[in-house]
């Protein structure tokens, strides 16, 4: 291969891939040597379709796969404004790519706009499958945990094993990023809402299905009018059935008796003008050393109360709280990152339960926040990323630290992201500044669990404000620069520390 093609770039290395731009007389293409077996490129050379990059070329060795493939002249995803039309058309070719690879078995896993191509003529290519996989029985959870920050799915961080859910997730999250006034219709964030569900089994089962919700036909139009008669029918016949089920139950009481629900969070209210999201803890939600509460951001161009199951929900979140924080009598949440437009914002909050004590709480709906920020200057970035080693009690703590703390004020809160050095998201942790002060270590500790010894990290910060109609959220590219990025820790001894 090489004394037929020329190597003009190197566009990426790491411990896992090495990808070159290459080229053969006028034509270019893209060469990968990947760490480990990728049959899934095996597939995809004997199985091709319009919507993916073609391959010439797929070499799998004991140790390493080698991949010569199309090179698609286009832009990122999310790089270009789209118009109704185009954006529809956008939509329909990512439903039949992915609908393809789910017929072969395959789950893309890294589904985000940076991998989708927008060409000149207006069409689209889903590119890089390299932590692609093909699911299989028996596993309650994937063997390794890769994804996107912010596009991963929750199953893709260990909790179950990926299917077509995780890719529709992935799919729901890149397109909310693309509405616009332009392209936007009233159904759409609802349809979203479902995919981006953190529950699989509430998500749509398949991208045909999301295909019908988000394109509805008249026939799917009638059919709805006809569910709507039959549930009237329904109801009528169940007029009469709870006798009926007394006389089969009759005796079976205390078999199969229902969880009660955990108490509804009190005193529901935005923290002034901080866009800080504030409720009284519920202490029965602590699950381990944790506790979870459902979080739900709804944007109103009125004063009107919103319907939860309106398409006004923007955002959605399980908030997870552990240590010190998780002891607190008033809990807060800064979503300042989320408040996209100027508008009206609502929130509601449940207590998660556990399922074997409790169930979820009934949702609370807090008052009303008006953002006007929409157009505010972001806050400094942090600056002077650095690791500090604490040592207390025999026991040595990390924590992400940056120099400018004196830029911000005590409500603004920092988010860091820590990952491996394979590029992979290993956890993030979220404090506000007064906490990092109260702590006196001057940054955010990472939880000695989530490190493997010998291995290496660094993190990302961005700061929220906690004054969003004066100030936005610190900028955090997409993909993220080099100069974004901590120096090396490696986990081990301090002389180690680079």
């Amino acid at each position: 291969m090489e004394a037929e093609y020329k190597e003009l770039k190197l566009l990426k290395q790491s411990e896992k891939s090495t990808v070159y731009l290459v080229c053969s007389g006028e034509r270019k293409y893209i060469r990968k040597v990947l760490a480990g077996q990728h049959p899934v490129y095996e597939v995809l050379r004997d199985n091709p379709h319009p919507g993916l990059p073609g391959l010439l070329e797929v070499t799998v060795s004991e140790n390493s796969t080698t991949i010569l493939e199309e090179y698609i002249e286009g832009q990122p995803l999310g790089t270009v404004e789209l118009s109704k039309r185009q954006f529809s058309t956008v939509v329909k070719e990512l439903c039949s790519v992915l609908t393809f690879l789910h017929q072969k078995g395959i789950i893309h896993r890294d589904i985000k706009p940076s991998n989708i191509m927008l060409t000149e003529e207006g069409h689209v290519y889903l590119i890089d499958f390299d932590i692609a996989r093909m699911p299989r029985e028996g596993l309650d959870q994937d063997t390794r945990q890769l994804g996107t920050r912010g596009f991963a799915s929750p199953e893709q961080y260990g909790f179950s094993q990926t299917d077509q859910r995780t890719d529709i997730y992935a799919l729901g999250t890149t397109l909310k990023l693309l509405l616009t006034k332009k392209t936007e219709k009233p159904h759409y964030r609802k349809v979203l809402q479902k995919c981006t569900n953190l529950d699989p089994d509430q998500r749509y089962r398949s991208v045909e299905q999301f295909q019908r919700a988000f394109f509805p036909t008249k026939r799917n139009l009638l059919w709805s009018c006809t569910a709507v008669c039959l549930s009237a029918l329904i109801g009528i016949c169940a007029w009469k059935l709870p006798a009926l089920l007394n006389k089969e139950t009759a005796g079976t009481a205390g078999k199969n008796v229902s969880l009660p629900a955990l108490p509804m969070p009190e005193n529901v209210h935005w923290n002034g003008e901080t866009g800080i999201a504030e409720w009284d803890n519920v202490p029965d939600a602590k699950i381990g050393e944790e506790i979870q509460f459902h979080f739900r951001l709804y944007r109103q161009d009125t004063a009107d109360t919103p319907n939860p199951e309106d398409d006004s929900l923007c955002y959605e979140a399980l908030v997870r709280m552990g240590g010190k924080p998780a002891d607190k009598d008033v809990l807060s949440w800064n979503v300042v990152k989320s408040l996209s437009e100027n508008g009206l914002y609502y929130f509601t909050v449940s207590a998660a339960g556990d399922n074997i004590q409790f169930t979820d709480s009934p949702y609370a709906m807090s008052d009303v926040f008006e953002y006007t920020g929409e157009a505010a200057p972001p806050l400094p970035a942090p600056e002077g990323l650095a690791w500090r080693l604490v040592e207390k009690n025999n026991t040595r703590y990390y924590y992400a630290t940056w120099s400018n703390l004196d830029d911000y004020e005590d409500n603004d809160t920092f988010n860091v992201t820590f990952y491996d050095e394979t590029g992979t998201y290993v956890m993030n942790n979220t404090w506000p500044l007064y906490y990092i002060k109260q702590e006196g270590y001057g940054g955010i500790i990472i939880r000695s669990q989530f490190l493997v010894q010998g291995h290496k990290y660094r993190f990302t910060v961005q700061a929220y404000s906690s004054r969003p109609n004066e100030y936005s959220s610190s900028p955090m590219p997409d993909p993220v620069p080099e100069e974004y990025y901590s120096p090396w820790l490696i986990f081990g001894p301090p002389e180690e520390m680079e």
